[in-house]
């Protein structure tokens, strides 16, 4: 089945990293395609540095090759220099592992990371010579499904999947495998797999729907086409993660990519309740994997690697319960094998600080603070728990040991900001530079350095906020604008570096992430007139998008900056996440009057998550 479509060493020579496309990486999976029943290829859509950093693909590419019938294998997008090749050559996408092209496979999963990667989906199907729509494919077609955080509203995307997988992938593949053998038998059509797949926890057809609008444009319901079409979809969700597949035979690439380091994943799910936040509401409730069992994944996977370095996985890692017992082991364990760690989400306390002095170069690293609003007003809004004077001892306690640079990330934009909010975050930089100078000169280590960032602030489905109205982009500069001119006026201000994202980006994110079925066009037709790695500054076309936008007639403001009614039914509400709407509404009331509420540690708010029956839930523990 297939046939090799390895690229001449003519294109390979032509092209920029060719080892992006030649597979047999460390690790690689080779199966005997004569012993195997299902070809599946993991997608995802974009470079290959970047998804062979994405753990997700990892995970699930280990666990369908654990499967004797089943071969996974890999496909990234092209970088426009081979793309531009393949279209004119006729050459189909192939996988990295057979070379074989992805137009033979059953099954094309694609992970839906972020927003501004949704052309690049297109341009998946397309060099792989599959129907862009999927009402356009044929019996023999490989079925596409997508999975990933974007998947809690795949609504724009609607109309070029087959399935959709919501939650985390460990639970319901195998069902689906399963029924998918049905299928290859014989006994079931195309149309007849989709709706039997409609039953499986997890599984959203979208083909089985219709959704009507009022005349306001807003969504008045959702039609069931099919008997077969559950009325709501169920995230699903590992509860006993000690247990759970995990690759101790990672890939390793052949070149330098985003992240190349072992990834151990430490918990899922966060306690924090910061509102701006999906992925803190998506995956609660909080999972943790036994410190025994981390240890042991540790050492296999730096022994299957040869990585010379480990990265803690979380949201938050300082709430996982045993960091400091793994942390610790880890520093003892590889020690004399000068392997570094790599401690993200870390909140700054002094066994953060303990432990960053043992495992980092004090002199060239940096520490990273997150407080997200510039003023307390703010931070209450957001939730963020934190106060100006924990984040003024924090900044204390790193620069007496020793440290001088800090990276500090914020959000503009956020809901009920006002200038005074947008001013604070300059303000908040130079009390920081300030206490630096507090260390008399001879204890200091030379100038202090501070880097603050924004990013601007989209609204996310299943937050707080997802009824909130979001600035323009006009808006966002101007706060930018505002942060720099107030960096500049501060005594410290060759010190003091302010960064900020590129607005229009951040508002067609927006465009989608609130999206509906209806922008399935817009995102077709960008393609059409040459949008790839919109993600990428360098190849992003906001004029090509513009033009896309207006022949479509798509009021950018009703998906923006329009603030949603109580009422209002959104485009994702068939999806049941456990964190219930009424919890969500009562957050974005407290948002409103600044009222901030307790981690679930500290007390439960009653989200919702405790359905679950699982993981660290703290509901009726308080």
């Amino acid at each position: 089945m297939g046939n090799k479509l390895a690229l001449s060493d003519e294109i390979l020579m032509s092209i920029e990293k060719p080892a992006r496309y030649i597979g047999n990486e460390v690790n690689m999976v080779k199966k005997d395609l004569n012993d195997i029943d299902i070809r599946f290829v993991m997608c995802f859509p974009d470079v290959y540095e970047i998804g062979m950093s994405h753990l997700g693909i990892q995970i699930l590419y280990d666990m369908f090759n654990r499967r004797e019938d089943t071969y996974c294998e890999r496909v990234y997008s092209p970088w426009p220099d081979l793309h531009k090749i393949m279209k004119e050559r006729n050459i189909p996408l192939f996988a990295l592992e057979s070379q074989d092209p992805i137009k033979c496979f059953d099954f094309l999963g694609i992970t839906l990371q972020y927003e501004m990667c949704y052309t690049n989906i297109l341009q998946i199907l397309d060099l792989s010579q599959i129907a862009i729509y999927s009402k356009d494919r044929k019996e023999e077609d490989p079925i596409v499904i997508g999975g990933g955080p974007c998947t809690y509203n795949p609504e724009p995307l609607a109309d070029f999947f087959d399935l959709f997988y919501i939650g985390e992938g460990e639970i319901s593949y195998n069902q689906l495998l399963d029924l998918y053998k049905e299928k290859k038998a014989g006994t079931l059509t195309r149309k007849e797999f989709l709706e039997a797949a409609a039953s499986i926890p997890g599984i959203y057809v979208p083909s089985l729907y219709e959704v009507i609008y009022h005349e306001d444009g807003t969504m008045k319901e959702r039609v069931a086409l099919s008997e077969k079409a559950p009325a709501t979809v169920m995230k699903q969700l590992v509860l006993e993660m000690t247990d759970a597949v995990y690759p101790t035979k990672p890939l390793v690439p052949y070149m330098k990519v985003t992240q190349d380091r072992v990834v151990l994943e430490i918990q899922r799910g966060c306690i924090r309740g910061c509102r701006f936040c999906q992925a803190g509401m998506i995956y609660r409730p909080v999972r943790e994997r036994s410190v025994e069992r981390l240890k042991y994944l540790a050492k296999e996977m730096l022994d299957n690697t040869g990585h010379e370095e480990i990265s803690l996985s979380s949201l938050s890692s300082s709430d996982y319960s045993e960091l400091k017992e793994l942390v610790y082991f880890l520093i003892d364990e590889f020690k004399e094998k000068k392997i570094n760690i790599s401690l993200p989400s870390l909140r700054i306390d002094a066994f953060s600080l303990d432990v960053m002095s043992k495992v980092q170069d004090i002199k060239k690293s940096s520490l990273t603070f997150a407080p997200e609003g510039g003023t307390q007003r703010m931070r209450n809004i957001i939730n963020k728990g934190l106060t100006e004077e924990t984040i003024l001892e924090g900044a204390m306690k790193a620069f007496q040991g020793g440290w001088n640079k800090v990276k500090l990330y914020f959000m503009l934009g956020q809901p009920f900001e006002e200038t005074e909010d947008v001013e604070g975050i300059a303000l908040l930089c130079e009390r920081i530079a300030e206490e630096y100078y507090t260390i008399p000169k001879s204890e200091r280590n030379g100038k202090v350095a501070i880097t603050a960032s924004a990013s601007f602030f989209v609204p996310k489905p299943f937050t707080p906020f997802q009824w909130a109205r979001m600035n323009t982009g006009e808006e966002f500069l101007e706060k930018a604008k505002t942060v720099n001119a107030k960096m500049k006026e501060q005594l410290n201000k060759k010190s003091m570096k302010f960064n900020w994202h590129d607005s229009k980006t951040s508002v067609l994110e927006g465009v989608f992430a609130r999206g509906d079925r209806r922008l399935s066009k817009l995102i077709y037709d960008a393609y059409q007139k040459g949008c790839i790695f919109d993600s990428w500054s360098e190849y992003f076309q906001p004029d090509l998008w513009d033009e896309a936008i207006n022949e479509n007639g798509i009021d950018v403001s009703f998906y923006t900056t329009r603030e949603r009614s109580e009422e209002e039914i959104f485009p994702w509400d068939f999806i049941d996440i456990g964190v219930t709407k009424k919890f969500l509404l009562n957050e974005w009331k407290k948002a409103k009057e600044g009222e901030i509420t307790k981690n679930c540690k500290a007390g439960c708010s009653g989200c919702g998550a405790m359905k679950f029956g699982g993981g660290v839930c703290y509901e009726g523990k308080n």
